[in-house]
This record gives C-alpha cells, sequence and structure tokens, in this order.
C-alpha cells in the first residue's frame, strides 16, 4: 500500500480547468494576442513559466510574459475564483485515505495565496500534510521539480516506490514519471484518456467519487507499479 498520495488540485479535485483557460484567455486578449480557447485549455496543469512560451516568442516573452502572469493571476482571482467548485467525494476520498494510514499531500503549479484558496474551497484544509506550490519549484509541470519538493517534505528516508500521483492531465503524468512516480489520472478534468494513458497513468478513473467508489481495488490501496493499463 503507498504511504502517501500526492494530488494535483485544478481538474483532480476543483472543477476548474475551463475557468482557467478563460482566464489565460481574457489575459492574452488583453494584451493584444487571440488565442482558440482549446489551444489555451490543452495547456493548463502548466505553470506559466510552461504556459506562457506555448503562445509567445521569445521577445514577446521578455517584454510581456511576467505582466500577462501577474494580470491573469489577478483576474482569476477577482472574476473566476467564485466559480470554483469541488468535484463530489473529495472530501471523503482524502477521510478513506488518513483512515487507511496514508499521508495526503498536494503538489500544484498554483501560487500560495490560490493554493490556500483552493484547499478552502476543496474543503480539505484539515486533511492536508505536505502541500507544495509553484515558490517550491523552479520550473512547473511538465518538469518533475513540484513532485521532487513534495517527496522532500514527505521526508528524506520517504521512497519514491511509496508515493503514487493522482492528476487529471498528461502534464501531471508526465511530470510525475519523471520523478519516478505512478499515476492514476482521473477524466474530470476533461483531457482526452488516450492522451493519459499515452502520458503513463497506470489507472484512470472518472473522479474523486468514483475512485473512493473503487478504493480498495486501485492502486491507492495496494503497492503502486507499472502494469497492464485498465480502465473504470
Amino acid at each position: 500500500m503507498p504511504e502517501a498520495v500526492i494530488f494535483d488540485i485544478d481538474g483532480t479535485l476543483l472543477d476548474s480547468v475551463d475557468l482557467h483557460a478563460q482566464a489565460w484567455q481574457e489575459a492574452f486578449r488583453h494584451f493584444g494576442h487571440e488565442i482558440p480557447f482549446d489551444k489555451i485549455r490543452s495547456q493548463i496543469g502548466k505553470g506559466g513559466d510552461q504556459l506562457l512560451p506555448v503562445f509567445l516568442s521569445p521577445a514577446e516573452l521578455k517584454e510581456k510574459g511576467k505582466t500577462i502572469e501577474e494580470y491573469r493571476g489577478r483576474l482569476f482571482k477577482e472574476k473566476y475564483l467564485p466559480g470554483v467548485k469541488p468535484f463530489p467525494g473529495v472530501r471523503e476520498l482524502f477521510l478513506k485515505i488518513k483512515a487507511n494510514g496514508q499521508q495526503v499531500a498536494l503538489a500544484s503549479s498554483a501560487k500560495g495565496d490560490e493554493l490556500k484558496d483552493f484547499e478552502r474551497i476543496a474543503h480539505i484544509e484539515d486533511l492536508v500534510e505536505v502541500e507544495t506550490s509553484s515558490a517550491d519549484a523552479k520550473r512547473s509541470k511538465p518538469h518533475p521539480d513540484i513532485f521532487e519538493a513534495a517527496l522532500d517534505r514527505l521526508g528524506k528516508k520517504f521512497r519514491r516506490e511509496q508515493a503514487i500521483v493522482v492528476g487529471d492531465s498528461p502534464h501531471d503524468a508526465e511530470a510525475a514519471k519523471r520523478a519516478g512516480l505512478a499515476t492514476v489520472g482521473v477524466r474530470c478534468g476533461g483531457f482526452p484518456e488516450s492522451a493519459l494513458w499515452e502520458a503513463g497513468c497506470v489507472a484512470i478513473y472518472d473522479g474523486p467519487e468514483d475512485l473512493l467508489s473503487q478504493y480498495e481495488k486501485s492502486p491507492l490501496a495496494r503497492q503502486a507499479k507499472a502494469h497492464t493499463p485498465t480502465s473504470s
């Protein structure tokens, strides 16, 4: 049984992917860049350091990348954050994990203040033992930095095979794989299931509620290792 479960937040615990994409699209538009929603949405899960270079030239990135990212942060908090809701079963899943004697960790590309807002919205403030935000990682997903930081905070004696990641995007699975961690995927973030398998997920569920209902049969309840992909 894994001793710790490391969760992504956006699209995994919270129904927020579309809202993040809308905020980015509005921010880009404000600075003169009209970018299709679907193209931006496919990049959600990355931090601004990895998302902005997809849409801006090196010169544009140097000139206004930081300004766009800061504008997006304010815009999201003021306009879009009130619309963020938790997926069903989030708190109950966390309670189940803790009842089994496992640790709960969060590894998000969100800023520190956003992370606290997200924990409050998900009703899990009292259940999280370890958390890492963008401030703890030099590079955001799909780089492994955020998961490496979570492992460090779990303790120096903590081994990688004792943890498993739960995430909704290929970026989560790619980052986890680079950190030597297995990933359980969830469909609730809206990313294609084929992309989750391709990125290396060892199992896929509809969302937190589905994962909770099948917990005893899931990789969360047994030693995580690569196996023939199965879909619930």
